[in-house]
């Protein structure tokens, strides 16, 4: 099951992150999923497959060549954990900030719990402070 679960959490984040594949996002998160960390225009917790698919178009819209790359990964039961690179240039207009055409580099944590094959609930930690320094803002 670690495995398996290890190989869905490497999945997430070359097909969802780094393709921009909405058919992954579709086959891997519970239409229920809450996701810490990552806040909605509400700024709490994203809640729901289709508010992930608007955080994601928007953070994808500002940085369309996003690349993360997953350092490490561990599992344990229903957990996996992943450290991650985050790489990309603010080129689109998305997230309320015009594209700065900077680059970003940062890193981060994420935590998913797993149900059958699928993300039911996820904790992020990603370092957003230096994103937005790189970003002037």
């Amino acid at each position: 099951m670690s495995e398996q679960n290890k190989a869905l959490l490497k999945r997430w984040f070359e097909e969802v992150w780094n393709q921009g594949s909405n058919e992954a996002i579709d086959e891997l998160l519970d239409d229920e999923v809450v996701i810490h960390g990552l806040a909605g225009p509400d700024g709490k917790d994203v809640q729901g497959s289709g508010a992930f698919r608007e955080f994601h178009r928007q953070f994808r819209g500002a940085f369309p060549d996003i690349s993360i790359t997953v350092e490490d990964v561990i599992a344990e039961g229903d957990r996996v954990v992943a450290r991650c690179s985050v790489r990309g240039n603010h080129t689109g207009e998305s997230l309320g900030i015009a594209a700065s055409n900077s680059p970003i580099e940062f890193g981060g944590i994420a935590i998913v719990k797993i149900r059958d094959g699928k993300f039911v609930e996820a904790w992020n930690n990603f370092d957003f402070l230096t994103m937005n320094r790189q970003l002037g803002i």
